[in-house]
């Protein structure tokens, strides 16, 4: 049974809250007088401070204990946020996750930097606390607030036994305590089992500690925040009577050794404190939070691989059957091509994960490109809860970020020249995604100026990708700005002009088996489709023959199936069309395309594939039926053969390839382009 490391877990969760954090502050830059937000935000930089601090992070907890004070300032009304401090704990940002992600990597004077900028934003006195050397620095030197009525605190609380083992540091929460205040310790070490009984990770002392501070009880609360489900805990507020007479104890007791004071000091049993209000959804939290288990990526994977090879047995077990005259293996296959069809599609629900995840990521992009570029920009997002593949959000994200940075820098326009032909002064750039079959649409639309045509042609002819006047569609034209190393902008700079982003985008949807659509009007913008397949592991697939070969269409693409009797055969050569619902739909001969050398069967069939509104028919022998496809990539060799997209197993052990949809449609189009000409 494998354990999992908690400075791994650490990384995990420090990632998510940093996420938490760049979240909120993106939200507080349009609503700078938002207390939640404010709130929110320091309460997560207080959770990743104190986590830190627990895992032996500690550069990152003295870090982010300076943005922690900042925004507490904030927060007590002290300092009042700006856009300037909001940018400045952005940048701090990144620089936490970089000392999350190399603790121990020399980042050279970057924080000071940071810090520095983070003085000039907040102000006040809090550039010499700011410059001294990496350490927590007490709050009181920093806030420099001025002084507030002290309460006396008397905490007792103990934790689980398996805490130090979770990766849990109970030194960690004794610190913080006494960050907030002058404070006394005592330890309760009446129950320490005995020697042969004890167990090295496991936790047996309790604390008993007086606190004086002029921090409220939601202070305290804070830094309990990651354990408090868990632990037990008791706060109460006693007099300064009390609290003096208090200190004297851990005074005389500290001098005495352990042993003695388990002797010496009765057993504290903490006394349960009544919750208070904001503690009561504590409970309900932590019923949802059991619900969900957290899964290495990787084991979702290897379950992935393990569920294509039982489909694949299924499918040889379901040939047997076939052949077979015993009805009992025929029910058992049966019942195994049930149950394994509901384990993946199980199975693929698990490695669905919304787009929300992916772009998300782009508020903080469009944040920073607006700061840059001095445009006025704001980020719409629809169909966020589309789900797409695991693997395939992970692979999109470097070709959105090309598509987003070109929006605004080619596409949108700057304040004063949207004013000038009549548009709001802040440019639109739309991220949405919506289904379409077995398909994703992810479109990326601005309201800019739109792709200047002319530009597009003279640089093509200017770089040999095409021939000066040669004719081309507007699809054709607008296609070009794929093509490696081509870029229309005036001058490099660190946004684009290097004409590598786009042959970016291009080859990973193609090598995603997707497409891309480019719809742009002169003057109101443009818009960029990426139709990208649902899921890269298992899918429905509809098996045919031709000639002697078998091949596997996408079912998801499949619209009918019409038969192709012998006589109209030879009647549309020449013409390769048929008449649909009182429209004509360009077909492709396989056997021709695949060069079989077999005569056609007597009765063969159509199979009508499209992809969005364009259609295409592929005149196949034989509809052998439906087939579970594993996907399996192609051979290096087998990369530029751009009419299949994969390959999968049969069950009697032969190879199927996979036909590309969008590749076989393309050419159906082309076909009937040229035909249209020539007639």
């Amino acid at each position: 049974m494998s354990t999992l490391d908690p400075v791994a877990v650490f990384r995990t969760e420090a990632a998510e809250c940093l996420e938490a954090i760049e979240a909120g502050l993106l939200d507080l830059t349009h609503q700078l007088d938002n207390k939640d937000l404010v709130d929110a935000v320091f309460r997560g930089l207080h959770t990743l401070k104190g986590s830190g601090a627990m895992f032996g992070f500690e550069a990152l907890a003295a870090f982010t204990h300076h943005c922690e004070t900042a925004f507490d300032r904030v927060r007590k009304g002290e300092v009042a946020a700006t856009s300037e401090l909001v940018a400045a704990v952005l940048a701090a940002q990144d620089h936490m996750r970089a000392l999350v992600d190399q603790p121990d990597a020399d980042h050279g004077d970057t924080g000071n930097k940071l810090l520095a900028q983070l003085q000039a934003a907040v102000g006040g006195k809090q550039a010499a606390a700011a410059a001294a050397p990496a350490a927590v620095p007490p709050p009181a030197a920093v806030l420099d607030a001025p002084a507030k009525k002290t309460n006396s605190w008397r905490i007792r609380f103990s934790l689980p036994a398996n805490s130090m083992a979770n990766g849990t540091n109970p030194l960690g929460l004794l610190d913080e305590l006494r960050d907030l205040g002058e404070c006394s310790v005592r330890a309760n070490t009446s129950a320490i089992p005995a020697l042969d009984d004890l167990v090295p990770t496991e936790l047996h002392i309790s604390w008993d500690v007086t606190l004086t501070s002029e921090q409220d009880r939601s202070a305290i609360d804070d830094v309990f925040i990651f354990v408090l489900d868990d632990m037990e805990l008791s706060v109460e507020e006693i007099s300064d009577t009390a609290a003096a007479t208090a200190a004297p104890v851990e005074e005389r007791a500290a001098p005495v050794p352990v042993a003695a004071t388990s002797t010496a000091v009765p057993e504290f049993r903490p006394v349960e404190a009544v919750p208070a209000k904001r503690e009561a959804p504590a409970v309900v939290s932590q019923a949802k939070a059991a619900e969900n288990v957290r899964v290495p990526a990787e084991r979702l994977d290897e379950l992935m691989d393990r569920v294509g090879e039982l489909v694949i047995a299924q499918s040889r077990l379901s040939q047997l059957a076939s052949a077979s005259t015993d009805i009992a293996l025929r029910a058992v296959s049966e019942e195994i091509e049930r149950l394994s069809g509901e384990l993946r599609d199980t199975m693929m629900v698990l490695r669905m994960v919304p787009v929300a995840t992916l772009f998300s990521r782009f508020r903080r992009l469009v944040h920073d490109l607006a700061r840059e570029t001095g445009k006025v920009i704001e980020l719409v997002t629809e169909g966020e809860s589309t789900e797409v593949d695991k693997t395939v959000i992970e692979r999109l994200a470097d070709p959105l970020v090309h598509l987003v940075r070109n929006s605004i820098d080619h596409g949108l326009e700057t304040p004063a020249d949207r004013l000038a032909s009549g548009k709001t002064e802040a440019g639109t750039v739309t991220l949405s995604a919506r289904q379409a079959g077995g398909e994703v649409i992810i479109s990326i639309k601005d309201d800019g100026r739109g792709i200047n045509r002319e530009r597009v042609r003279a640089k093509a002819e200017s770089s040999g990708l095409i021939q000066p006047g040669q004719p081309l569609s507007d699809s054709e034209l607008l296609q070009l700005i794929f093509a490696p190393g081509f870029s229309t902008a005036a001058a490099i700079t660190n946004l684009s002009g290097r004409g590598v982003g786009m042959d970016v985008v291009k080859k990973t949807v193609e090598a995603l088996r997707g497409a891309i659509d480019i719809v742009s009007m002169p003057g109101q913008g443009s818009e960029v489709s990426l139709r990208i397949p649902l899921t890269l592991a298992i899918i429905d697939g509809l098996l045919v023959r031709v000639g002697s070969g078998r091949y596997v269409i996408p079912l998801s693409a499949v619209e009918e199936c019409l038969e192709l009797s012998l006589e109209e055969d030879l009647r549309s050569r020449g013409r390769s069309f048929i008449s649909l619902r009182d429209s004509l739909v360009p077909f492709l001969r396989l056997r021709d395309l695949f060069r079989t050398g077999t005569k056609p069967d007597v009765h063969q069939k159509v199979v009508v594939i499209s992809t969005g509104t364009e259609r295409v028919g592929l005149v196949v022998d034989q509809i052998i039926g439906d087939h579970q496809t594993v996907i399996k990539s192609m051979s290096k060799l087998h990369n530029n053969v751009a009419t299949f997209s994969g390959a999968t197993i049969l069950g009697d052990g032969s190879v199927a390839l996979i036909l590309d949809v969008g590749h076989l449609v393309a050419a159906g189009q082309q076909q009937e382009a040229q035909l249209r000409v020539a007639g």
